[in-house]
């Protein structure tokens, strides 16, 4: 059971008779964050008691007088202003303890009115490698859907692969004028990806000789303004003053490093004379891209022959990847799923009024928005926006969900903000729609991780990275084992694959999803700190124990011992188990897998001061040495789970 959730249903009972908002209060309930004054605690008072006009202290005993919490804590007392103080039974954690040890659900119990969620994440596009960017969107998209279903709700993941649009006209283009045929019988993915970043470089390049003018126009206006400003400002200037001369200096310089970035692409492409010829022969290659673009749409028989031969070997090695990472999907029902269906939907938007012609295009223009979602831009060309409408009716026809959650990174909030208005235009008022968006992944220069020479990182080079800097660790310390390495080669190489995923797919769900987070090999394959080295690690060390002492962990459970809370190691350990459901509760609260992580890290900690003072299998009686070992196996079996529901194997040895 979820301890904070029945502590709030109590609450709320009994805060039901002083407000008709008991859920702010609610909110308020938390666990404390000094065992000094319990193990929860109850805030509400102070923003309540000014509410009512009365004196907190008055409202939080009242509160406390109409709650039953006997069965469930040993105290409850109001201190300081009005702060509500709990302590459970120890006598009642024992008995959750107890039930966990036979229960393979370790005590967390399913929900009782389940949802259909439909989690869309991941969704690579097909012509270019998948790189650093999609490991946030794949591993959150794949705990949150893991986590639900342990919860009893049915999940339904969809890949909304990128396998239609401009990039694959891109790569048409390429195919007719640039490709090496050796190298595309050889390895075709590889050749198509070449040929889209080489079309991509010329498209940049004309669309930047247009750009950089402009932007050095703007940056001369915007430094004469900022000159300007700083002059009317004086020696002297007031607070909002300098708060606007910063914003002015920002604009400034970022407008720089825009130019800077613009200038050195330009460049790259006049100093290679190869390139600089391709360029110049090439010199309408954005509009020729549509072309193939819109011949692909419309079902040119040549272009749909090349899109068919591409796509299969595209998705393969995706896939190769997604079984690296261990991720599956339900469906992966790409953009060219839903082509036949789009026409449909301008028809049906622009015959219900949501949306109108505007300059030749079609767009839906809501309330509040300066600029229009566009459906169907003025050559008659669908968008990306137009795709995801037909993909939400489809979800709805087909799977009726009450909840969809798109993991797209935070740069799309516009496009979701549009996407969410108009579904509820269309009359789906009672679905839950989420974006779950995230920050991005930065270099040690605190900007998007790149290569040395500027790409993107892939994520091949970077699983492959980790899993080769994963076996160094494992070597070094089967190495230095007191009675030698323990290891085979093989068992070593199975054990660096699953640290090294672990790490880092632990590194990027142990963030706060919304927060732009710095990647570090060292960091996220440390052996101490909140990562999946030492989470991997701390499950071995249980394990290790139970192959110590020659424990049939099977026969420890069916043997009826008793979990016993003598010392305040044990007890904060049996609390923090305990807790468990509850992590997993918080976690799905506002969709952030760091809840979880936080928690196992805690558990751990525990754990480990656990382990220093309580003697497991040296233990003073035979009673306590069994109460022990049970308390290790239920970490141990809590830590197993809790990674699972992350997407993340433990190991047995390190």
């Amino acid at each position: 059971m979820s301890i904070l959730s029945e502590l709030k249903q109590r609450f709320a009972a009994a805060l039901a008779p002083l407000t008709d908002k008991p859920d702010d209060g609610l909110d308020m309930v938390r666990q404390s964050q000094d065992p000094r004054f319990g193990d929860y605690q109850a805030n509400f008072a102070m923003s309540l008691g000014k509410q009512l006009g009365r004196p907190p202290r008055e409202v939080a005993t009242e509160v406390l007088g109409q709650l039953e919490l006997g069965d469930l804590c040993e105290s409850a007392e109001v201190a300081g202003p009005g702060f509500i103080n709990l302590r459970l039974h120890d006598a009642w954690i024992t008995s959750q303890l107890q039930a966990a040890v036979t229960d393979e659900r370790l005590g967390v119990a399913e929900v009782e009115r389940p949802r259909t969620y439909v989690i869309d994440y991941s969704a690579p596009n097909v012509a270019k490698p998948m790189h650093v960017g999609h490991i946030r969107s794949t591993v959150i998209g794949d705990a949150l859907g893991r986590m639900l279903r342990f919860l009893g709700h049915r999940v339904i993941s969809d890949n909304h692969i990128g396998d239609w649009g401009t990039q694959f006209g891109m790569i048409l283009y390429g195919f007719h004028h640039f490709r090496d045929d050796e190298a595309y019988r050889g390895a075709p993915v590889v050749e198509l990806a070449r040929l889209y970043r080489l079309v991509r470089q010329l498209i940049d390049y004309h669309q930047g000789k247009v750009k950089l003018p402009k932007l050095q126009e703007r940056l001369a206006q915007q430094t004469a303004n900022l000159e300007d400003q700083r002059k009317a400002a004086g020696p002297s200037p007031d607070k909002a003053t300098k708060k606007a001369l910063r914003r002015a200096e920002a604009e400034v310089g970022r407008l720089g490093d825009e130019i800077d970035a613009l200038a050195a692409k330009l460049k790259a492409v006049d100093d290679d004379p190869a390139l600089a010829r391709l360029a110049a022969e090439h010199a309408d290659i954005d509009r020729a891209v549509l072309v193939e673009t819109a011949k692909l749409h419309a079902g040119d028989e040549g272009n749909l022959r090349l899109w068919k031969e591409f796509l299969p070997c595209c998705l393969d090695e995706i896939q190769r990847l997604y079984d690296r990472l261990g991720v599956t999907f339900d469906h992966a029902l790409g953009e060219s799923f839903y082509n036949e269906w789009l026409p449909g939907v301008v028809e049906k938007l622009l015959a219900r009024g949501i949306a109108q012609e505007s300059n030749g295009a079609i767009g839906v223009f809501l309330p509040g928005q300066d600029v229009p979602m566009l459906i169907r831009k003025q050559d008659g060309a669908f968008l990306y926006a137009t795709t995801d409408l037909a993909t939400v009716e489809y979800r709805m026809k087909h799977w009726k969900p009450d909840a969809i959650l798109y993991v797209v990174d935070h740069r799309q909030s516009m496009h979701f903000e549009h996407l969410f208005a108009t579904v509820r235009l269309l009359g789906y008022r009672d679905v839950e729609l989420e974006h779950i968006s995230f920050g991005t992944v930065l270099g040690n220069d605190n900007r998007p991780f790149k290569t040395r020479s500027g790409d993107t990182v892939g994520l091949e080079g970077l699983l492959d990275e980790a899993i080769s800097r994963a076996g160094q660790i494992v070597e070094t310390n089967d190495d230095a084992k007191p009675n030698g390495p323990e290891l085979s080669a093989d068992q070593r190489q199975r054990i660096a694959e699953r640290v090294g995923i672990a790490a880092l797919k632990y590194a990027d769900l142990s963030q706060n999803r919304t927060s732009d987070y710095v990647f570090s090999y060292d960091k996220m394959l440390a052996m101490n700190g909140n990562t999946a080295t030492y989470m991997q690690y701390a499950y071995a060390r249980v394990r290790s124990i139970f192959a110590r002492g020659g424990v049939d962990v099977d026969a420890l459970r069916r043997s009826g011992a008793k979990v016993v809370l003598n010392t305040p190691a044990e007890r904060a350990l049996g609390l923090a188990i305990v807790r468990f459901g509850e992590a997993i509760d918080l976690a799905l609260l506002d969709y952030r897998p760091n809840q979880l992580t936080s928690y196992l890290f805690e558990l751990a900690g525990c754990y480990s001061t656990f382990f220093e003072q309580c003697p497991v299998l040296k233990a003073e009686t035979g009673a306590l040495r069994q109460s022990r070992l049970l308390l290790c196996d239920l970490t141990a079996r809590v830590i197993r789970k809790g990674l699972d529901l992350l997407g993340i194997d433990v190991v047995e040895k390190m």
